[in-house]
């Protein structure tokens, strides 16, 4: 085995995390049971990018009980939890090539470890990857079978590479499943974010002004869990449609600009660029919070606040004060990165039950169609969003209806109209 890991000996406390998780993942669970009897995977190298968390764990086992050879590495260096690193290499035989803290380089030798093994398929969250693997090694891009992606970000960025024609494999978008967006995204980060900043800051929301940005499904979560906290929430968007929806929801909405003088706390949920700009952070009043809830730490200005700053202080774990000329304090939460990872333990099991469920069904499904499927982004059919919806409401103990004979056919047909 290879791997590169803080320190082995946290095995313990990950592998109860680990099994934690797994108590609380019923649908893959009932996955990994099934391909642990038919072993699809078997022969097959698997790389990986994904968050190093206790649910990440319970899917690489279920690949690997799958048959298939797996190398895991972090995707992004402040989400590594080193004790469930430590205890997949230790405890499950998986390689692991991440420790919390990593630089940018260590992050990209890290990716680089993985795809030594040449994998046939590989798992991404956020995209790079899939990056790396088309920008430095672009032969062996071309010997890959698909890939999956977790995220709204990571599919920007194949929908960009496809468009480009510069995509050298099929991609499945798992994020575009309705059992991953509208579940993990809107009711896992909405939790997990709000779980992060009460971590870091041990402030009061109710009563706070919570600026949103973005009113994707993401956004609409966290708007809904901060109204529940007792917060007056205003989002921010640049979509009209999504706009007037969170209007409708009973959410105030204003351009960034006017937000950014009222606002207590403020969270990026775009995928995009420079959302909160110094523009922004100059009009906000003192004792201002920023966190950062997308994918990659670029959608606060840190770079441009940095340089703004006259001193810059650690206060709190995951929390640096940023002083401004004007004597202002300013507060970032996890550096800008994911706070709900970084500051917190990201998504719940009970969501990501779900959303590794189609990772796993994605991986087989690009072993069964990989002689059809073109190089383009993907989503899984419906069948399989249909099937883990109901063993999840399975696992809960929950009854639907059925819908009978005559009712199929009438919602097949044309001919019966008003009686």
């Amino acid at each position: 085995m290879k791997y590169r890991v803080k320190d082995l000996s946290l095995n313990e406390s990950g592998k109860k995390k680990i099994e934690w998780a797994m108590d609380h993942m019923p649908v893959l669970a009932k996955i990994r049971e099934e391909y642990e009897k038919e072993k699809p995977f078997e022969g097959m190298n698997i790389g990986a990018c994904l968050h190093v968390t206790p649910e990440t764990a319970a899917l690489m086992i279920t690949l690997k009980a799958a048959g298939a050879h797996v190398r895991l590495s972090a995707s992004n260096p402040l989400s590594t939890k080193d004790d469930v690193a430590a205890s997949l290499v230790k405890d499950y035989g998986i390689e692991v090539f991440a420790v919390h803290g990593d630089s940018a380089d260590e992050y990209y030798e890290n990716i680089k470890n993985v795809l030594e093994i040449e994998p046939v398929v590989t798992l991404d969250d956020g995209g790079d990857l899939t990056a790396y693997l088309h920008s430095k090694l672009p032969e062996l891009a071309r010997k890959v079978w698909g890939g999956t992606e977790e995220t709204t970000t990571g599919v920007i960025r194949f929908r960009a590479m496809e468009k480009d024609g510069v995509l050298q494999y099929p991609i499945i978008a798992v994020n575009d499943s309705k059992t991953k967006y509208l579940f993990d995204n809107r009711y896992g980060t909405g939790q997990s974010t709000i779980d992060g900043i009460l971590r870091a800051t041990n402030l009061l929301i109710a009563g706070s002004i919570f600026v949103v940005a973005g009113y994707g499904w993401c956004g609409r979560g966290l708007a809904m869990r901060a109204k529940g906290m007792g917060a007056r929430v205003v989002v921010t968007e640049v979509d009209p449609v999504r706009a007037l929806e969170a209007v409708m929801d009973g959410f105030e909405v204003m351009p960034m600009e006017k937000a950014a003088e009222i606002g207590d706390f403020f969270v990026t949920v775009t995928g995009d660029k420079n959302v909160i700009d110094l523009s922004h952070i100059e009009k906000m009043k003192d004792g201002a919070i920023l966190a950062n809830s997308g994918h990659f730490d670029v959608e606060i200005n840190v770079a441009g606040l940095r340089k703004m700053a006259v001193s810059i202080e650690d206060v709190r774990p995951n929390v640096k004060k940023y002083t401004l000329p004007d004597g202002k304090r300013i507060y970032l939460l996890a550096e800008g990165r994911l706070v709900n990872l970084a500051s917190a333990e990201g998504h719940p099991p009970t969501v990501m039950d779900m959303s590794f469920s189609n990772q796993a069904r994605a991986v087989k499904y690009i072993k069964e169609n990989r002689n059809r499927l073109e190089k383009k982004v993907y989503t899984l059919p419906d069948e399989i969003d249909r099937e883990i919806a109901s063993l999840k409401l399975h696992s809960m103990e929950i009854e639907i209806d059925k819908l009978t004979e005559e009712q199929k056919y009438y919602l097949t047909s044309w001919e019966e109209g008003t009686h």
